[in-house]
């Protein structure tokens, strides 16, 4: 039976063969072609990220090169001059640095004494202020 199995199937019989509990074949060389095959996918690898690396130190040449004809600052320059600002701003005041205060806030001087109904009058019509006020 396994014979006819084995020609109806080609070229799978061997697959087959294993499938059904039939003996592997052990290639004693199997260890070092595995060991070989891992080191050539390394060395691939390796040879990759080495031109991957070459081809960015390359464009990064050519952005320098942008950047110096334009004047424009790499974005870790600029947070660093921006930091360094904030830390001259700071340099001896014991507290964090004060927030910009929008103009207009804290500009008129409030009156104790008015009452919030002083207030509410002072928005309202003529006519009808001249009314509450009596």
């Amino acid at each position: 039976m396994e014979f006819v199995m084995k020609q109806a199937l080609g070229g799978a019989t061997k697959d087959m063969g294993k499938m059904l509990g039939g003996d592997e074949e052990k290639d004693p060389d199997a260890a070092k072609k595995e060991e070989e095959r891992q080191e050539a996918l390394r060395q691939a690898e390796e040879e990759l990220k080495a031109k991957y690396a070459k081809m960015e130190a390359e464009r990064e040449a050519m952005r320098q090169g942008i950047r110096d004809k334009y004047g424009i600052k790499k974005k870790e320059e600029r947070e660093a001059e921006a930091q360094a600002a904030m830390e001259a701003n700071s340099e001896g005041s014991l507290t964090r640095p004060k927030k910009a205060i929008p103009p207009g806030c804290g500009d008129e001087v409030e009156e104790e004494d008015e009452s919030i109904l002083d207030t509410v009058i002072k928005y309202l019509p003529g006519p009808l202020q001249d009314m509450l006020k009596k």
